[in-house]
């Protein structure tokens, strides 16, 4: 097993168990709650290969990204009530999904020849639209829209990730390395409440 695909699968298996966690106060049902999962985990990876034409879907042409959310949902339905103890479970299981992600959708459009450019905002898509569904359908301001710094750590990876594509660095330290900053980024953001200059005059 590569170190691409356990990234793929972990960041499914988080994002999954982010979207089955902020229902969990809404009085859903365990299908509620693993409809919401499956949408927190795919619908990101499902936009950008829509948009790229690349097809079978990932998660259609492999069980085991299916088998990944149901672990995800499984471990949230089970562990809810000490996972919900935990400072910032949400935050942690969101910023580790998207910083996988990222990279991930990076690699993917790269894979299919568009330039860097709009590789980094398929990364960026895959990373946060996922969560951008999932907010819309818990009746949530979607992250995207909240002051603190979200897609723009995404983005801020994925060129680090296309910056250090160009040296000889290994591609999975380069996975690492860039994954790990937009995690940092995103942390540091909601802890000092860090966030870019309003639109507003």
């Amino acid at each position: 097993m590569t170190l691409q695909y356990t990234f793929e699968l972990l960041g499914t298996f988080f994002f999954a168990i982010s979207g089955a966690l902020v229902i969990r106060d809404k009085h859903a049902d365990l299908f509620g709650a693993t409809f919401t999962g499956f949408v927190t985990a795919i619908g990101g990876g499902t936009l950008r290969d829509m948009m790229l034409g690349s097809y079978p879907l990932v998660w259609i042409g492999d069980i085991h990204f299916l088998y990944a959310i149901l672990a995800g949902v499984l471990v949230a339905y089970m562990f809810s009530n000490f996972l919900v103890k935990l400072p910032k479970t949400f935050l942690l299981f969101d910023s580790l999904g998207i910083s996988f992600f990222t990279i991930l959708g990076v690699e993917k459009a790269l894979s299919v020849g568009v330039r860097p450019e709009i590789a980094a905002i398929m990364g960026m898509f895959t990373a946060i639209m996922g969560g951008v569904i999932r907010d819309v359908l818990t009746n949530e301001t979607p992250v995207l829209f909240r002051k603190e710094i979200y897609a723009t750590a995404c983005l801020a990876g994925a060129c680090l990730y296309l910056v250090l594509l160009n040296f000889d660095l290994s591609r999975n330290t380069n996975l690492v390395v860039s994954s790990m900053l937009i995690m940092i980024l995103r942390l540091l953001a909601v802890k000092f409440r860090l966030a870019l200059p309003g639109f507003k005059r």
